[in-house]
């Protein structure tokens, strides 16, 4: 096991945050992380944003359905895409895996809270002034974890085939 794939699979999501700030510049790593994404034809369709106003992440927390804890989150991750771009959802969610898995690099727990289809993706948008054709794809919660869950996971065996299933 390398140091990526160590990190692919320490990854959980947390929902549990110490009263800690992340710092400004792994903030802006994480970041810089997400826009280096794959993205279809270099498009770049995406926009971030980091949030560490209180008040904005509770109104935030507020908004959801199933991101209540967002409010005791250091940071919430906003990923809005150009969704007048073909492929803006694949682009979005492979820049909010990028912000996953950097989180998990510098110590710091997250959880990706569904964004895209939501009935709050426009109360979101215009909370943050983010302008149309923007449209969010997800919100992650980051912090440093107060929590170590260890879901169980299927089994290799159980979800890959080669070649041809059966």
């Amino acid at each position: 096991m390398n140091e990526l794939t160590g990190v692919i699979k320490q990854r959980r999501s947390i929902r549990k945050f110490k009263p800690k700030p992340v710092p400004e510049e792994i903030i802006k790593d994480i970041l810089d992380c997400a826009r280096l994404a794959p993205t279809a034809i270099n498009i770049q369709p995406w926009l971030f944003g980091a949030v560490t106003d209180s008040d904005l992440k509770r109104q935030i927390a507020e908004i959801t359905d199933h991101g209540k804890f967002i409010k005791d989150c250091a940071v919430c991750f906003a990923v809005f895409a150009d969704s007048t771009r073909k492929y803006f959802l694949e682009d979005g969610c492979a820049a909010t895996e990028n912000i996953l898995l950097a989180c998990t690099a510098h110590g710091i727990g997250s959880c990706w809270v569904a964004g895209h289809k939501k009935d709050y993706v426009h109360s979101i948008r215009e909370l943050l002034n983010v302008p149309e054709p923007y449209t969010l794809i997800a919100l992650i919660a980051a912090g440093y974890s107060d929590e170590r869950p260890s879901p169980a996971k299927k089994q290799l065996n159980e979800v890959i085939f080669l070649n041809r299933l059966g």
